[in-house]
């Protein structure tokens, strides 16, 4: 009876890991592709090179890497496809490949926007982001490549071990791990502490007095007014808000897979499949963390919701029974009926003056 209660225990824990990995899986895939889609259908957004790249090694990882661990790894995999030599190095490539290309490129992001940010009148110091697209995927194949230097897989009859924790990396696993995850780390620290320390300046600034504006009289009621309140707060939290978020996924999604790959071998191995899928958490993170969270990203997205969505049918206003505009409502005219200038619609602000949306801070 306790070790029927015991395997019913382990058969659940198992297959809630089992649909927490798939969920995991689905919103990268769901969540990658619709920021894609929406950056590559958005005039004003097509230069974010940076977050594109990311979409796509997201993606790359959650239909190569994620799938492997769902169906060939241990739990919280199934553990059922039983992989060669061959396909066995593939998958340590891939994996060893994807990861430093997903780390590395959200570093070039991080870098990206702190050029932007900080330095905005000096486009001339900003390399292109192809130069620098191509540099990181350069790294990504040399790390790539240590895996295949790595001890040679077990036959088919032994459990299948084709990670890069599992002794696929042999003794550059070190090195691996301080280029794949200390130097983006470090980057992405250097980076957003910049930013955060320029927005926070901005934020204790005091406002300049507008031209011509009035003084301030000295009685005892405009003194009051100008005592700060009661209840305290820390100027620029809400600049530390867009940092503290991309160095805290980070470090919770990378930290424990970095600090897998200095660990001992056996040790590493025991923790493999955990600490492995909250890294692949970070795929389905990016897109709602650098994509979803941009202001231009979500009017974008709703922009083409309401325009793939069917429209519902056109009603005409009450104050539209004017003959000429009683016939254009009845036409289906797409200006509708006709408006004065105070009842004219007025244009967001961020489509005022002709300007194209882009992305600024996190």
């Amino acid at each position: 009876m306790a070790n029927t209660t015991e395997l019913n225990v382990s058969e659940v824990a198992s297959s809630i890991r089992l649909i927490l990995a798939a969920v995991v899986e689905v919103g990268a895939l769901l969540g990658n592709g619709a920021v894609l889609v929406v950056v590559l259908r958005t005039p004003g957004l097509r230069d974010a090179l940076y977050l594109v790249h990311l979409c796509v090694v997201d993606l790359l990882a959650a239909a190569s890497i994620m799938p492997l661990g769902l169906v060939a790894a241990p739990p919280p995999g199934l553990g059922r496809v039983r992989l060669g030599p061959a396909s066995c190095r593939a998958a340590r490539f891939l994996s060893a490949a994807l990861l430093p290309a997903c780390t590395l490129g959200v570093a070039a992001l991080g870098l990206a926007r702190y050029r932007l940010i900080v330095h905005p009148l000096r486009p001339g110091s900003r390399p292109p982001p192809v130069l620098v697209l191509t540099t990181v995927w350069a790294a990504a194949g040399l790390l790539g490549a240590l895996s295949l230097l790595g001890p040679p897989p077990a036959p088919p009859p032994a459990p299948a071990r084709c990670s890069v924790l599992a002794g696929g990396l042999g003794p550059f696993r070190p090195l691996w791990a301080l280029l794949a995850f200390a130097l983006p780390a470090l980057l992405l620290l250097g980076a957003y502490g910049s930013i955060f320390v320029v927005a926070r300046r901005a934020a204790l600034r005091p406002p300049r007095p507008a031209r011509g504006a009035r003084l301030r009289s000295d009685s005892l009621d405009s003194r009051l007014s100008i005592l700060p309140p009661l209840r305290p707060h820390l100027p620029g939290g809400k600049a530390a808000l867009a940092p503290g978020l991309a160095v805290g996924q980070f470090a919770a999604c990378w930290l424990p897979y970095g600090c897998a790959c200095l660990a001992p071998a056996a040790r590493a191995a025991e923790a493999e499949a955990a600490v492995t899928w909250v890294a692949y958490t970070a795929f389905a993170a990016h897109p709602f963390l650098y994509g979803l969270l941009q202001r231009p990203v979500r009017l974008a997205l709703g922009r083409l919701t309401r325009r793939a969505l069917p429209r519902p049918p056109r009603a005409c206003a009450p104050q539209a029974w004017h003959p000429r505009a009683l016939l254009k409502c009845l036409q289906g005219h797409p200006e509708g009926p006709a408006l004065g200038p105070s009842e004219a619609p007025e244009r967001p602000p961020e489509l005022a003056g002709g300007r194209s949306l882009s992305i600024s801070l996190l």
